[in-house]
């Protein structure tokens, strides 16, 4: 055991995490698989890791530096997979805590760095990308100081070791020059005398902590997670306690550990070592696989609870049906009920419509589900987002959010604006070098909507983080929505004359011949009313024509929503349809009459 370190890293995201994990494997020479060996970055393996440059799952690997088994565990930067970081913590005995030279901590490092706090692990700062022109190690180690300070942490740990490291250029030291430094060796060096092998012993009955789960077509579910005390053998009879604890026996088919980022065969796992197994079909994250002849079960993981959730329903849309591989009630509410079992941050019950309401940790958590279902073929219609309330003693609480936001200082008048409209309580702002910096308290329901406005605003050099802060009493009022739609009028395919003649009205989202149906809503209206426009209308033909007729007329570039853009645009009387080939947004009933009706009570 004293021959392995179990290590997370922690940072915030595009703090370059994920290239510092590339370049400790390519540090340490691990072989590495032929796809791996590009450019590309090793971790970030998901499609949708690579389109956003986040890291969403959380990823293990394994490296042998100097005959020290290290076993690295890459983390989600992001609040929204808070229960994704939580279990991950539970398989590290420390943490490489990864800060950019320039912005410094920021709010998600707050967020997983409280945890590893509170779980006693000891932790390493890496002050990364000083390769930058504008980088001020010096300051960014202030800071972090103060972070440590600000959370409570121990005398041991406030005074940290810090590393400074360009992860990109695959050089560390303990100085913050960069000429002095050779390779990353010093980060494996610093793990292996800073982080503590890990506790437990091989002579006590078996105990392994399940924290992540995966799928392979011949071994069936596999489970990762951490062996806390005793061995395991190849082939060898456990016992599975589940959450309720109710205990099964079952013989293992596989058992593997990690090497560089795959995963191998193993006769023999022993305490203190990360590994996986295969063998046991009902088996969910939290649990514990223990001794037959004596089962002792380990502490469950405790998730923090949702605070946001939607409505999934079967798409009803006259195109419902056309454009989806699994589109039945049965076939969603499968893949739906089936998602808990690998993040389990996630809630999913049965609605009283033929529906489902999916609770998650924030819009991105579910906005990912989302993105992910429909890649794999699924065809669903969802709610605009509503936050989870709670009654305490009484009283109506909703969830409450700090959001940090900086921008240029030019701009700095719209977001302060905008966030009075929305009732933020401005927390904290200071202007530096022409940056202006801010800090709100705002509840979750009243900050929908915002992020897309704020970029807006910020002419796309803005940036916007939010974290859950904590359950407050309900304020009582909602921000409204201060624009309407444009709602097409009859279905048919747009035609351009149809769309120059709309475009006046407002913004839209589609370019002509795109099919559209009745109730669709193609664009956005400034003002707070919807409009019901025709813009399959064409030119009628005439056998008179005169000079230069028609050449003013002029299409304008659509709006292009993507998946977010959509999720926060809608208000309560719209729905998203998700389909593999497209985006929409629509009413929610199609008929402006029958909407009268209902709006009014009549039916």
């Amino acid at each position: 055991m004293n021959n392995i370190r179990n290590v997370a890293i922690i940072a915030h995201v595009d703090h370059g995490k994920t290239t510092l994990v590339d370049a400790l494997l390519r540090q340490s020479q691990t072989h590495l698989e032929k796809e791996n060996m590009g450019h590309d970055l090793i971790m970030d393996s998901n499609e949708l890791e690579k389109e956003r440059g986040i890291t969403i799952f959380s990823k293990n690997a394994s490296v042998i530096w100097k005959d020290t088994k290290i076993n690295i565990i890459d983390t989600p930067g992001h609040a929204d997979f808070g229960g994704e970081v939580e279990r991950v913590l539970k398989m590290a005995d420390g943490c490489l805590l990864l800060v950019d030279a320039k912005e410094g901590p920021m709010p998600q490092t707050r967020f997983v760095l409280k945890h590893a706090l509170e779980m006693g692990h000891k932790i390493i700062v890496v002050i990364n990308k000083i390769d930058k022109p504008d980088a001020r190690p010096e300051y960014v180690e202030g800071k972090i100081f103060d972070l440590f300070v600000e959370l409570g942490a121990d005398e041991d740990n406030a005074y940290f070791e810090t590393i400074y490291a360009s992860s990109k250029l695959g050089k560390a030291g303990m100085d913050a020059d960069l000429s002095k430094m050779q390779d990353i060796s010093t980060i494996f060096d610093e793990i292996i005398r800073v982080v503590p092998p890990p506790s437990g012993s091989p002579d006590k009955p078996l105990q392994m902590l399940i924290t992540t789960l995966s799928a392979d077509s011949h071994k069936g579910r596999i489970a990762t997670g951490r062996l806390y005390n005793g061995s395991l053998k190849a082939g060898q009879d456990v016992t599975h306690i589940a959450r309720d604890g109710t205990q099964k026996k079952f013989h293992l088919t596989s058992l593997m550990t990690f090497s560089g980022l795959g995963r191998i065969e193993a006769s023999e796992v022993t305490a203190g070592d990360v590994c996986a197994i295969a063998g046991i079909p009902d088996i969910t994250i939290g649990e514990t696989i223990a001794d037959p002849t004596n089962p002792q079960a380990l502490a469950l993981i405790d998730i923090e609870e949702p605070t946001i959730r939607m409505t999934f329903a079967v798409n009803s849309s006259p195109f419902g049906g056309k454009e989806g591989q699994f589109k039945t009630s049965s076939q969603i509410r499968a893949r739906l009920f089936k998602e808990p079992e690998t993040d389990v941050a996630l809630r999913v019950e049965d609605g009283t419509n033929g529906d489902w309401i999916v609770s998650g940790r924030g819009e991105l958590h579910l906005a990912i589900l989302i993105e992910r279902l429909r890649r794999e073929g699924y065809e669903f219609q969802v709610s605009r987002p509503q936050v989870i309330e709670k009654v305490v003693d009484g009283v109506k609480m909703i969830p409450f959010e700090r959001v940090f936001m900086e921008c240029p200082e030019q701009y700095s008048g719209s977001v302060m604006q905008k966030m009075g409209t929305r009732h933020g309580q401005l927390v904290d702002t200071k202007t530096e070098n022409g940056i202006s910096y801010f800090e709100f308290v705002i509840s979750s329901r009243d900050l929908f909507g915002y992020r897309s406005e704020f970029t807006t605003d910020t002419k796309g050099l803005g940036l916007i983080n939010t974290s859950f802060l904590d359950y407050q009493k309900d304020p009582g009022y909602t921000h409204a929505r201060e624009h309407g739609s444009l709602v097409v009028h009859e279905a048919g395919t747009t035609k351009t004359y149809g769309l120059v003649a709309a475009q006046e009205r407002g913004v839209l989202f589609l370019a002509a011949g795109i099919p559209v149906y009745k109730g669709q809503v193609i664009g956005e209206n400034p003002r707070a009313e919807d409009i019901r426009i025709n813009v399959c209308k064409e030119k009628n033909l005439t056998n008179m024509r005169s000079k230069g007729e028609d050449v003013g007329a002029h299409l304008n570039a659509p709006h292009t929503m993507s998946l977010e853009d959509a999720l926060e645009y809608i208000d309560d009387t719209e729905l998203v349809e998700v389909t593999p080939q497209n985006i929409r947004i629509r009413k929610k009933i199609l008929d402006e009459m029958e909407a009268r009706r209902q709006a009014r009570g009549l039916s």
